[in-house]
């Protein structure tokens, strides 16, 4: 058997059927779309089959797409199967008006920093996380900051205005 995105897609769509779609492959990496509130279920899937053996969590993150009505925002989970050397992306898209998945931290005791973190950025809430609570930015920030309904800059500072840098 070699560990492959047509295998995976075979073996993930047989048992969750259309809550996993949207698969594609680049740069070795495959990726593919998952249902929301299935995340979880997903991943301790493909942890505890055996002949699947995701058993390495490189990374939890989030992404805002302003654009996409009813899917802003979408966290990233980013899996790898050390034996085989087989990389997986999973890609989970939520409203931001109710940014709720499943927190991995029952399958992954790691990934408790990496959903503080996603939160604290991006304000995706993770259900059953032990302790969703800000980690990098102070508590009273009632914002987000990595989301991009912010502007970037102060249009008003002046020391960033570009004639001072000869442009």
């Amino acid at each position: 058997m070699i560990l492959n995105k047509d295998y995976i897609q075979e073996k993930l769509t047989a048992r969750f059927g259309h809550d996993v779609s949207e698969w594609d492959e680049q740069f070795g990496i495959i990726s593919f779309r998952v249902a929301p509130l299935k995340n979880l279920e997903v991943v301790s899937y493909l942890f505890s089959e055996a002949d699947l053996g995701f058993q390495f969590l490189t990374d939890i993150t989030g992404v805002h797409f302003p654009d996409r009505k009813g899917e802003e925002l979408c966290t990233v989970t980013h899996l790898h199967n050390l034996q085989a050397n087989v990389r997986l992306k999973m890609k989970a898209y939520v409203p931001v008006e109710q940014p709720d998945t499943y927190s991995l931290v029952p399958q992954f005791a790691g990934a408790n920093w990496m959903e503080r973190e996603t939160y604290d950025f991006y304000g995706i809430n993770f259900l059953g996380h032990p302790n969703l609570t800000r980690i990098l930015n102070a508590d009273e920030m009632d914002y987000h900051p990595m989301r991009k309904e912010y502007p970037m800059e102060d249009p008003t500072r002046m020391d960033k205005d570009d004639e001072m840098f000869g442009r």
